[in-house]
């Protein structure tokens, strides 16, 4: 029997109980790991390389980063990108059945996989809190909503999830594991203390307390668009709904699995069974999670006209691809606003701009 599944997942070796594992084959897990998570890891990482580095490209190369909102897309879009780095070498530890990349990028690399992930999460609710001042407290949002509090706001947020992602930095090293080098976490305990309190940490700080504010946010923001009179309200509350389904969608089954197998940790489940099936849906819901950061840019950037219109524009100068362009050739018959449409000094009353 195996003592530890083969697999590729940070989670699921993040919270591995070998005390389960040591009389309960997990080998569906290991083929399950070693076939579908190498192609996963590929097509996401093209995926969301290209995309959200076409977001850092535009913004800093020709939109010149004026406004609150375009620091925490770019920001969002680094984060993105720090969670994609960690893929090819997911892909490869998936492949090889072993870790073959030293003890330092175990250290590094499991580190800046949960750093990604709990950035993304804390820049999409910043994001969703600068809409609700934009729209709902627009004169507070007057003195607040300026460039420098939003660079002070992704440096304060940048170091949270940092520090939340001590532990990996802290427990992830290389071990060997019937003659198979694995980069997993090596407690200093022996009653998984420090297992469960990763798991409530993912739980709150990357899912919780991102979802209850979205929500807040996002409930405020539909009730004042239903005052908007403008043919663009009904596009923004779609983009509101399609906000807040996307992260509920992507983000709660991991959350789910994530709070049965602290359940499990703390022997409420033991049973081989349940066990079996919580390991294979730990695998499927990060699978599943993984998806998310390649759909940030087409949420946050790509559906805005401005930012498409911008995209535009810089592939004419840059790289003459007009015909991507051809679509949006009436933005030409009207003067266009270089100031963000949540710029602080106007704030324009559509639905649109408004988000």
């Amino acid at each position: 029997m195996s003592t530890s599944p083969n697999s590729s997942s940070y989670y699921y070796e993040h919270y591995y109980d070998p005390v389960t594992a040591s009389t309960c084959t997990m080998e569906h897990i290991k083929y399950f790991a070693s076939t579908f998570f190498p192609v996963l890891h590929s097509i996401l990482f093209v995926t969301g390389l290209t995309g959200n580095a076409l977001v850092v490209w535009v913004l800093i190369v020709f939109r010149k980063i004026s406004a609150m909102t375009d620091v925490y897309l770019l920001n969002l879009a680094i984060s993105d990108l720090l969670f994609v780095f960690s893929l090819p070498f997911l892909a490869q530890y998936s492949v090889k059945g072993q870790w073959t990349f030293g003890n330092a990028m175990c250290k590094i690399i499991g580190s800046a996989y949960f750093i990604g992930f709990y950035s993304s999460a804390f820049f999409i609710t910043i994001m969703s809190i600068d809409r609700y001042l934009a729209i709902v407290r627009s004169v507070y949002a007057l003195q607040v909503r300026t460039t420098a509090h939003g660079i002070v706001a992704s440096l304060v947020l940048w170091a949270v999830a940092i520090l939340a992602s001590a532990p990996a930095f802290l427990f992830f090293q290389e071990a060997d594991d019937n003659n198979r080098t694995m980069c997993i976490p090596h407690y200093p305990d022996s009653n998984n203390g420090w297992k469960i309190f990763s798991n409530f940490e993912v739980n709150t700080l990357g899912w919780l307390i991102p979802l209850g504010i979205l929500i807040f946010c996002y409930y405020n923001i539909l009730k004042n668009l239903q005052k908007c009179h403008t043919h663009n309200k009904y596009k923004a509350m779609k983009l509101v709904f399609i906000v807040v389904t996307v992260f509920f969608l992507f983000w709660t089954p991991i959350n789910i699995v994530l709070f049965l197998d602290s359940l499990q940790n703390m022997h409420i489940i033991d049973d081989c069974r349940t066990s079996q099936r919580l390991a294979l849906a730990i695998e499927l819901a990060e699978a599943f999670s993984f998806v998310h950061c390649c759909l940030n840019p087409v949420i946050y950037a790509f559906v805005g006209e401005k930012f498409k219109k911008y995209l535009c524009e810089a592939f004419r100068k840059h790289a003459r691809f007009l015909l991507i362009c051809k679509d949006y050739r009436t933005f030409n018959e009207h003067s266009f606003d270089k100031r963000s449409s949540l710029h602080p000094a106007k704030r324009n009353n559509s639905a649109n701009d408004c988000l």
